[in-house]
């Protein structure tokens, strides 16, 4: 819908809109328990599941505009992969400020019992929805529709059908690719509090201060990232090295005893580094399957984020459904769902992605086998200035 109707922003905010009312009400209490006076499970249930389903509407509506407009921004390798390294850096820091927003609300609402922890995430939910809205009007405020995909110059102006990119083998590669990156940082941070204490029998603080680390490193390199010049082979290669960093630590974490868990610090650094090498490339990777094909460009990051979530959900739903209670995790040494999701099942991924990266071939590959001068052009079309600073 977003390729034949266009207007990103519009779908945006709408998005933004089922977003900032879903997790309200979510966080906020069941409003169907409310509306009908009761509160059995079977009704709790229908309630929240409605709400989860909203947010994931308005979520995907959201992600899927916001990363299509950046193709529609400039046909530049380098500037397009740049705008990626910097919305990678700016989620970290809004993950980094949730952390904040949290740490100000448990020092300010004290909790002794059930009730007050529920009035806990009830006021970090409304505070980063106030603070998601702020950020939202400033960036409608401040950012102009994209006008590429109307230029005359513009190839294919008629939308794009979905067979088109099926019939494209780069379409698999980066499909897979991408899923693969997501695996790898999804199924690791959603299991990374339960191994930290479970496993290593680290402090409760553990919990918050080791993503911080992974989130702040992850920032740094994504700052690092986006001044860089970019081509196809470069690409593949951080691609590369990023998944063979996540591979070490991937195993280094599985291994890593818990008598010896200070050394999670510094893993978390590698894991951070890792994460943000795999994530802005794939997107990069994204944007190079693109090109100059700008009417179609929502259906491909539409249809490889429900990839990612698909396998996502079904990755960490079989994990979850081997896990047991907290306390037999120490008889079983490594034998624990954290341990594997965190660890070993990452390497995992990045083997394969590891793999398939070997496959790529891109299309300037080609170009700068037949023709030397495409270094001129690629050089031509650099960033004049930074992003961020």
């Amino acid at each position: 819908q977003i390729d034949r109707f266009g207007r990103f922003k519009l779908w945006h905010i709408g998005g933004s809109v089922f977003v900032g009312i879903s997790f309200s009400s979510v966080f906020g209490g069941c409003l169907l328990c409310t509306i009908l006076g009761t509160d059995s499970y079977l009704v709790r249930t229908i309630g929240y599941s409605f709400f989860a389903a909203v947010f994931n509407i308005g979520w995907a509506a959201t992600q899927v505009s916001h990363m299509s407009m950046v193709n529609c921004m400039t046909s530049n390798p380098t500037s397009r992969v740049a705008l990626a390294s910097c919305r990678n850096a700016s989620t970290m820091v809004a993950n980094l400020g949730l952390y904040g927003i949290a740490l100000a609300v448990f020092g300010i609402v004290k909790a002794k019992t059930c009730a007050d922890i529920v009035v806990q995430y009830k006021w970090i939910a409304y505070v980063s929805i106030f603070v998601g809205c702020c950020f939202l009007v400033l960036f409608h405020a401040g950012t102009e529709e994209p006008t590429l995909k109307c230029e005359p110059n513009c190839k294919k102006r008629a939308r794009i059908a979905w067979s088109y990119w099926f019939k494209k083998t780069l379409y698999y590669q980066v499909a897979l690719l991408y899923m693969l990156a997501r695996l790898i940082t999804n199924v690791s941070q959603s299991l990374i509090a339960f191994y930290v204490t479970r496993d290593l029998r680290m402090n409760e603080y553990s919990k918050a201060t080791i993503p911080a680390i992974i989130f702040c490193c992850s920032f740094l390199v994504s700052v690092v990232l986006q001044e860089m010049r970019w081509n196809s082979r470069r690409l593949k290669s951080l691609l590369t090295i990023g998944a063979t960093l996540w591979v070490i630590s991937g195993a280094a974490v599985f291994l890593l005893p818990s008598q010896m868990h200070n050394l999670m610090y510094p893993l978390a650094v590698v894991i951070g580094a890792a994460n943000a090498l795999v994530m802005v490339t794939t997107i990069g990777l994204e944007s190079a399957l693109v090109g100059e094909d700008l009417n179609g460009c929502a259906f491909v990051y539409g249809s490889l984020s429900f990839l990612d979530k698909m396998s996502c959900g079904l990755a960490l739903f079989v994990l979850e459904s081997y896990d047991v209670a907290s306390s037999c995790g120490d008889a079983r040494g490594l034998n624990t769902v954290s341990r594997y999701g965190t660890g070993l099942i990452p390497a995992c991924f990045a083997v394969l992605a590891i793999v398939v990266a070997s496959t790529l071939r891109l299309q300037d590959d080609d170009v700068a086998r037949a023709d030397r001068r495409a270094r001129a052009s690629a050089a031509a079309g650099a960033l004049e200035a930074p992003l961020l600073v």
